[in-house]
């Protein structure tokens, strides 16, 4: 059992949950409890390492005994430790080390979000949850967008990570990918007061959508990228929704149109 916090795998894994440098270097991150470390096994995603305590409910020593007889090293820690290295009030008694894998983008695609500027961690990943659930191809962060693997972006996204492609890239890169293509992808970016009513924008086509950030909303990069504006009507008092929420109302109205 490791109990020092002088170890020098302990002081990796701080260093993994801290610093997003370390997690580019490392090509690796850290999440920490049950039901995400479930997503990432039943996923089949790299684990490099795993650390569980004593308080780790029976679910997780079924899923430790798992990651044993898959080979994955696994290694008991105190409980201090354990409390030492959680994100949250009170730790769940299971991390792991994963390998920062990326799942490959479809051939063809047709259902895109651009994210452009969001620094909020929690907003980021209730984005990537939403787009998950809207079956979106991938998400494709633009410079400037908060590290994906940080501890408060993994949790929020619960588990989006191991379903969705998610992929960092520079401007010239995404217009290569969306743009020059056989079949170009229509771009729409999101503004507050400007452009089609969503509902007037017919999303059953392929199509890519991007979403700015909270404070300043969309940079000149995007709005240079974007073919075309849409909003979100709001009859209220409000000058805008956060990014996450605007995301979700976009997403599942591209979901409305091609279920009709």
């Amino acid at each position: 059992m490791i109990t020092s916090a002088q170890n020098p795998k302990i002081q990796a894994v701080r260093e993994l949950l801290s610093r997003p440098r370390a997690r580019r270097e490392a090509g690796a991150f850290v999440i920490e409890g049950v039901r995400l470390a479930e997503e990432a096994v039943d996923s089949g995603w790299p684990v490099q390492q795993g650390f569980f305590s004593e308080e780790v409910s029976s679910r997780g020593q079924a899923l430790v005994q798992r990651l044993i007889e898959k080979g994955a090293p696994i290694e008991q820690i105190s409980t201090s430790l354990a409390q030492s290295l959680a994100d949250t009030e009170s730790s769940q008694g299971l991390l792991l080390i994963l390998e920062d894998h990326h799942l490959p983008l479809p051939e063809t695609l047709d259902f895109v979000v651009v994210v452009d500027a969001i620094r909020d961690p929690g907003n980021l990943g209730a984005l990537l949850r939403t787009a998950w659930a809207a079956a979106a191809q991938a998400v494709l962060l633009a410079p400037t967008t908060t590290d994906p693997f940080a501890p408060k972006v993994l949790r929020a996204a619960m588990g989006a990570h191991f379903h969705l492609p998610i992929l960092n890239l520079d401007w010239p890169a995404l217009r290569t990918l969306l743009k020059e293509r056989p079949h170009p992808l229509p771009v729409y970016l999101a503004e507050a007061n400007d452009g089609a009513a969503l509902w007037q924008v017919d999303f059953r086509l392929p199509s890519a959508l991007v979403i700015g950030g909270e404070a300043e909303g969309p940079g000149p990069e995007a709005r240079q990228f974007a073919d075309h504006l849409v909003h979100i009507p709001m009859p209220g008092q409000s000058e805008s929704l956060n990014a996450a929420a605007a995301a979700a109302v976009l997403l599942f109205e591209v979901v409305r149109q091609r279920q009709l």
